[in-house]
């Protein structure tokens, strides 16, 4: 589990698509450095956020630090764009003395979205966004939760179309690489797990009273068609 507060940016030092050595497990792999600072504390084994997706540390030395890469992975995020050279935002797994700034982000991206648009307004930058899934779009809501490349940020804007928007601070522009990024970049994108949830939660109670014959709605939906018919026929 994370909060979506970055801890600082590492680069991508190495992307391997066939790594047979002991720590790459005969698939992709991606070697991060610049990452001394979150690596005194580090375990095999150790979830660390990347750009927002949670991966898990196969090695490690002082500065550096190998995670695998999935298909799954490969699939619903951005990983296929980086290349030596690409700075990553990166956040350890909370702990129990981790203040919670941010939201519950869980590293499970949900899909990528291109930057559509970015606006200065005063000291801050205003990112449009679209996704490429849309199915995704119910779940982001004016003044919601949303975690953009691992960085919990608030929805200030949703246009009809589906696009959305977020302002960044001046702080927040230094310690992220959301700026660093062009108009046409993708992002990875974490919606927030409680309209999830509760969507989840709804269709399966829908579904169990439209199987039960003697449910509350089927009661209730039965009323209501006997009532529109007698009303029909009354005025026959």
């Amino acid at each position: 589990m994370f909060t979506g507060i970055v801890e600082l940016m590492g680069t991508v030092a190495e992307y391997n698509l066939q790594d047979n050595s002991a720590s790459g497990g005969q698939g992709v792999s991606v070697t991060i450095k610049g990452a001394s600072a979150i690596l005194n504390d580090c375990h095999i084994g150790d979830s660390i956020a990347c750009n927002g997706i949670c991966l898990t540390v196969t090695a490690f030395d002082k500065d550096t630090f190998k995670v695998g890469i999935s298909p799954e992975t490969i699939v619903r995020t951005d990983v296929a764009d980086w290349v030596a050279g690409t700075r990553i935002n990166l956040e350890r797994a909370v702990s129990q003395d981790v203040r919670f700034g941010g939201h519950y982000v869980q590293g499970h991206v949900d899909t990528v979205a291109s930057i559509v648009s970015v606006t200065p307004e005063g000291n801050s930058l205003v990112f449009g966004f679209k996704l490429r899934d849309s199915q995704y779009e119910k779940f982001i809501v004016e003044k919601g939760f949303i975690c953009i490349d691992g960085t919990s940020l608030t929805v200030t804007q949703v246009d009809a179309d589906g696009t959305f928007y977020i302002a960044m601070i001046a702080h927040t522009q230094d310690v992220v690489v959301m700026p660093l990024k062009k108009i046409g970049s993708l992002v990875n994108i974490e919606v927030d797990l409680t309209g999830k949830l509760i969507e989840k939660q709804i269709s399966v109670a829908l579904q169990n009273q439209f199987n039960d014959s003697h449910s509350t709605l089927n009661n209730l939906i039965e009323k209501i068609i006997d009532e529109k018919v007698q009303k029909y026929l009354s005025k026959k």
